[in-house]
């Protein structure tokens, strides 16, 4: 987790809806990943390198991460 994070822009999927509960993620100058809780904007973020986050968004192509 990264309490550190710059100033951003944080960007939520076109499929989130109004009421605002959703991740929110965001592409840093460093190259990482920031993931954040929408409804906690300030709280800690977790970070991810480029490898990782095309991992998980790989994952969740391919249905790992469905339930059975």
């Amino acid at each position: 987790m990264n309490n550190e994070l710059p100033v951003t822009n944080w960007f939520k999927s076109t499929y989130s809806q109004a009421q605002g509960e959703c991740v929110e993620v965001a592409f840093l100058d460093s190259g990482r990943v920031g993931v954040r809780d929408s409804k906690n904007p300030t709280d800690p973020a977790l970070t991810f390198t480029p490898g990782e986050w095309d991992a998980f968004t790989q994952g969740v192509k391919d249905g790992e991460f469905d339930r059975p």
